[in-house]
């Protein structure tokens, strides 16, 4: 519920701070107003969103559960239930990122870029897709160190459903690399931008995790609630 909450609250934070600013104070990157709204935005959520990522990965490396054979069924069925938590959170973090990515678009469409972090990629790159890397990244840790199933073995959906919208982030430098060179603003179909769009779609891979998951509940629930009848 608190991540929840957190991530709701940060997806509102955006849209009422573009709609104030965006269009009124970021049009400019050599303004004042610019760097009083944006830039400073940016180096203020980098680092604290970032130092949050590395400190809760670290928290969950540091105190996994080194004895996985011996986990009775009751704690891996509880923490296959904090798992799917953990990708209940993931999946609604990212999926706001579609919404901004086609405010990113519209800006574009309307404004030329004269600088890499524009109000748009400021919110974006800079602050939705870490925020969701928080959650993808973790629920990945979280089950190789504390789910049997996950930890015996590496899932090809797990990785390919965090890997792939984590690499949004690295696209962002080609992306603007083209843009230096072509400046293709108003097409946003250009094939420069076809990374993201095949990136993204790698989040679907979410629903082979459940379905591994899913299994295993199937085997643990009668174990669990036969062992507790008894």
């Amino acid at each position: 519920i608190t991540a929840a909450l957190f991530i709701v609250a940060s997806i509102a934070f955006y849209r009422i701070w573009f709609n104030v600013y965006g269009l009124t104070a970021g049009l400019d990157a050599t303004s004042v107003e610019y760097n009083t709204y944006w830039w400073n935005l940016l180096i203020i959520q980098m680092p604290v969103i970032f130092a949050a990522n590395f400190a809760c990965w670290f928290y969950l490396i540091a105190t996994r559960v080194r004895d996985m054979a011996s986990m009775p069924p009751a704690v891996e069925l509880k923490n296959l239930f904090y798992m799917a938590l953990w990708l209940f959170a993931y999946t609604l973090a990212v999926a706001p990122v579609g919404v901004f990515t086609e405010t990113d678009a519209a800006w574009h469409q309307t404004v030329m870029r004269d600088s890499a972090f524009g109000p748009t990629h400021i919110i974006l790159f800079y602050g939705m897709i870490p925020i969701y890397l928080f959650f993808g990244i973790g629920s990945f840790i979280y089950a190789m160190t504390r789910v049997p199933i996950f930890a015996r073995g590496i899932s090809f959906m797990h990785v390919l459903a965090v890997v792939g919208p984590f690499l949004i982030l690295v696209n962002v430098g080609f992306n603007e690399w083209g843009h230096a060179f072509w400046l293709t603003e108003e097409i946003f179909s250009h094939p420069l931008h076809w990374g993201f769009v095949v990136l993204g779609v790698t989040a679907f891979a979410l629903a082979g995790v459940a379905a591994q998951m899913t299994m295993r509940f199937a085997e643990l629930f009668p174990v669990v609630f036969k062992n507790e009848d008894a």
